[in-house]
């Protein structure tokens, strides 16, 4: 299996830290116990690689910077699919050292890595990080049919530890139903919700704006957290990313994610997870294809912040 962009096919399955030349890495957690609807999430790292050989000679068109002078793919987590303690416990060491060598940019596998992924961020850098979270659904649930953990109680997890700062929370995409007490477990605390109902026809930066400014002010108002993003491909509507294990109508578009990504891209931030990409119900690569250029995106705006690739 080929490396994201092309990159290296040495190091596939090793999830080792790469040379000193690699500011950034991509590393794929090909895990999807977790899932409540449609399995198939583990085969995400594998579609998004695949789909992001359409960047491999590109620079791009906003930041008109190339990541890939500084990025080098770490390949994927070797993780038992068996329990998900099992799986997170697993995940912990190689996890940490790879974030203490590179900035990652995470492929999932289902959303319940997240957690993990937040513990060892929360480890390294000594204190509770802000969160920007796309997805349709709240991950804030009490338990997982009966189990106490899962890729729908993430959220609630990470803030009760203290991995995530409520005040600095902020989800985008919301609407899946949900008791209230999920649905308002965020913003009760602080945070701030915006559902998809909310944000129907905005797509350009001015008429984002609104939303972009409040996550800059209640950042500055929470001390200026690190930022952490963690973007569940099922935030978007399944016209636009089919190919997901728990697909809600009325999501939001590419244009408008990649309007934001585009837009927040000199926020602090030192990480990035996109999950819940599930190959076997994808259309021609059209969620594929949307996960990488949501990663590339992401990683074009840090090179371009930090002066890469210009």
């Amino acid at each position: 299996m080929s490396s994201f962009a092309y990159l290296s096919d040495t190091r596939f399955l090793k999830a080792e830290p790469l040379g000193p030349q690699h500011r950034y890495a991509v590393a794929g957690v090909a895990w999807d116990g977790a899932t409540t609807y449609r399995p198939g999430a583990r085969f995400g790292p594998r579609a998004i690689r695949a789909a992001s050989h359409m960047l491999c000679d590109g620079t791009h068109p906003y930041f008109d910077v190339s990541p890939l002078p500084a990025l080098g793919d770490a390949g994927d987590l070797a993780l038992p699919n068996t329990a998900i303690e099992a799986m997170r416990a697993a995940m912990a060491a190689p996890a940490l050292r790879l974030l203490q060598h590179h900035h990652v940019a995470w492929l999932g596998g289902d959303h319940s890595i997240t957690l993990p992924l937040l513990r060892a961020h929360r480890k390294m850098l000594g204190r509770p990080l802000a969160v920007l979270h796309f997805d349709a659904h709240c991950d804030t649930w009490e338990d997982h049919f009966g189990e106490p953990s899962g890729h729908g109680t993430w959220v609630a997890e990470a803030i009760v530890e203290g991995l995530a700062d409520a005040r600095a929370f902020t989800q985008i995409g919301i609407r899946s139903a949900a008791v209230r007490e999920a649905r308002e477990f965020v913003s009760a605390r602080g945070g701030e919700v915006h559902t998809a109902r909310s944000l129907r026809g905005l797509e350009s930066p001015a008429q984002l704006r609104p939303l972009t400014d409040s996550i800059r002010q209640r950042l500055a108002a929470a001390g200026h957290p690190p930022v952490y993003l963690s973007l569940d491909i099922d935030c978007l509507d399944p016209a636009h990313a089919p190919g997901t294990g728990t697909p809600e109508p009325g999501g939001l578009t590419t244009n408008q994610v990649l309007t934001l990504i585009e837009e927040l891209a000199d926020l602090p931030f030192v990480g990035m997870d996109c999950v819940e990409v599930a190959p076997p119900y994808d259309h021609a690569e059209i969620t594929a294809s949307a996960a990488a250029h949501f990663v590339w995106t992401y990683l074009c705006g840090r090179a371009a912040a930090s002066g890469i690739g210009v």
